[in-house]
């Protein structure tokens, strides 16, 4: 019975690894707007509203949260390492990172190359910028 219990606590959690598994990445996260977002320590971040892509590989990168009742703004979470639970997204980051992120301002659905930088930075991700006339690299999805 032991053995049941563990394949089943195994089927429960799956770590999506987006650099590697980047088609099985995309089917899953279309399925993930509405969800909440927990930090590593399994602290509430919020719910999933968008989820911004790496441009040209399509692999999600960053997730979209409203936080706060009065004056509710967008907060970026960053989705490497995120474990995939039946009620919940648990991201490898903890609360208190994603609190002090930069505040940054989408230009209608886009954020600026200036912005997108600052957020792979305090999540100490590699940034380059493509060579494109926007440069940018992330596109909401």
């Amino acid at each position: 019975m032991a053995c049941r219990r563990n394949r089943s606590a195994a089927v429960e959690t799956e770590k999506v690894n987006m650099a590697e598994d980047a088609e099985r990445g995309r089917w899953s996260a279309a399925e993930w707007h509405g969800r909440m977002l927990v930090d590593r320590n399994g602290e509430k971040i919020g719910k999933l509203q968008d989820i911004q892509v790496d441009v040209e590989s399509d692999v999600p990168q960053f997730a979209t949260v409203e936080e706060g009742i009065v004056g509710r703004h967008l907060t970026f979470v960053p989705l490497a390492g995120i474990h995939v639970n039946p009620d919940e997204l648990r991201v490898d980051v903890t609360k208190e990172l994603v609190r002090t992120a930069p505040d940054l301002e989408l230009h209608g659905e886009e954020l600026s190359q200036a912005d997108e930088s600052a957020l792979y930075h305090h999540f100490q991700q590699n940034f380059t910028v493509l060579d494109t006339e926007s440069g940018r690299r992330l596109a909401r999805r």
